[in-house]
């Protein structure tokens, strides 16, 4: 363990190598799985990996705290050209693509961020977000997308936050993606004006919140995932729209 005077050192990486990813894995089965509840047809229960057929196809960004040799946090990135030797993007499954793949623009689907619970909260993300800012101006990156999760299947107890969502940060036609309709589950449950907005807001996970402040916005629609126990949304930043002050929240030289 490292020491209170220490603190945590941390690198930020994209995986080279099968050991490097299996800690990733590793994480995302303590989050996912142990954490949250959920499951996949490769989940790897005895060897306590969260995984699944995109792996392969995906760059996995990962923290971790050399004072720990641990992984600590995990981003999984997938490009355009990655998405077309795998078929589709994770997030076809869930949702219809087609204005972002007509668009012309160039697409990094985001997906399994996650932190180890000692992390949340600290710096953690603000390094993992760093890393993600130059990936994404290495590759010169347009528009950021992909799905976000609500713990639990009951879209009655999410009504708040989902409404919320709806009413106020609903994408541009350009970037409105919609969930597919075998799971679709509209998310304008409550009308604006009996929309309780603090509470609601206060009811969204961090990580939505996170793209919210940095000018995000979500498709129509959300989708109900019972293999994951989440109900999800689909996050898509524009790069072109942050300002410059988010500009430099988003590269980690805000002040």
């Amino acid at each position: 363990m490292r020491s209170p005077e220490t603190g945590p050192e941390f690198s930020v990486k994209l995986v080279e190598n099968e050991e490097e990813l299996r800690a990733a894995q590793a994480l995302r089965y303590d989050v996912f799985v142990r954490e949250l509840g959920g499951g996949g047809d490769m989940v790897d229960h005895q060897g306590g990996l969260e995984r699944d057929r995109f792996d392969p196809y995906f760059d996995h960004m990962i923290v971790s705290d050399l004072s720990r040799d641990a992984v600590v946090g995990v981003y999984r990135l997938m490009r355009a050209e990655q998405a077309a030797e795998a078929g589709q993007f994770y997030s076809e499954d869930e949702y219809d693509l087609s204005v972002l793949r007509q668009s012309g623009r160039r697409l990094l689907e985001l997906g399994r961020s996650c932190l180890h619970p000692d992390y949340r909260g600290g710096m953690a993300m603000f390094h993992l977000w760093n890393g993600l800012a130059e990936y994404v101006e290495r590759h010169s990156i347009e528009v950021l997308f992909g799905v976000a999760s609500f713990h639990g299947t009951d879209a009655q107890a999410l009504a708040a936050p989902l409404s919320m969502l709806h009413h106020n940060h609903l994408a541009p036609p350009e970037l409105r993606v919609r969930a597919r309709p075998e799971h679709f589950q509209p998310m304008d449950l409550i009308a604006p004006d009996q929309l309780n907005r603090p509470q609601a807001m206060r009811d969204v996970p961090a990580l939505i919140k996170a793209y919210l402040r940095l000018g995000g916005s979500v498709g129509e629609g959300a989708w109900i995932d019972h293999a994951f126990n989440t109900i999800d949304v689909c996050l898509l930043l524009d790069t072109a729209r942050l300002n410059a002050r988010q500009r430099r929240l988003y590269s980690g030289d805000a002040r």
